[in-house]
């Protein structure tokens, strides 16, 4: 009955398995550089969002992604306020091939990851005093596909 047991431990070791270790935010950073005054100004800002995202390996199958964002918000030239944040989980990925692996961080993760910096950048807006901003749905498949489009033309254009 040992043997079986063990048998069995060691096919559920080699089978593909995904988890969520951690989700966190790594980073935060909030500026209004015109306050107080800039909260009288009835002018319509302009927003401007910036993503990325990153990943590394922090052990054997266990890898750490982030999604990075800035907003900023403008009046003309003046800044009413510019929000980073770096919203970030830890994954462990076993049993699964590196083709396979590179969407998983690169896609599967970053979709985890977006409602979390999505709540993050609108709660740290609005309690700073301004208006929510909703981030839109990101297609983080599209993303990467043009990523590996972009990389692929860069190598032919070096060799």
């Amino acid at each position: 009955m040992a043997q079986e047991d063990n048998n069995v431990a060691q096919e559920q070791a080699q089978q593909p398995g995904f988890s969520i270790e951690k989700i966190y935010v790594k980073d935060v950073s909030l500026e209004i550089p015109h306050a107080p005054q800039i909260f009288t100004d009835r002018t319509q800002p302009q927003v401007s969002i910036e993503l990325s995202n990153l990943a590394q390996q922090i052990e054997e199958s266990v890898f750490e992604v982030a999604i990075k964002v800035t907003v900023t918000s403008k009046i003309a030239e003046k800044t009413v306020f510019l929000v980073e944040v770096t919203q970030a989980g830890i994954f462990q990925v076993r049993n699964v091939p590196a083709e396979s692996m590179e969407m998983i961080v690169g896609i599967t993760c970053p979709n985890i990851l977006f409602p979390y910096l999505r709540e993050s950048v609108s709660d740290l807006i609005v309690r700073a005093g301004f208006q929510p901003v909703l981030l839109n749905p990101i297609n983080f498949e599209a993303l990467f596909a043009q990523q590996k489009q972009q990389e692929a033309e860069q190598a032919g254009s070096v060799q």
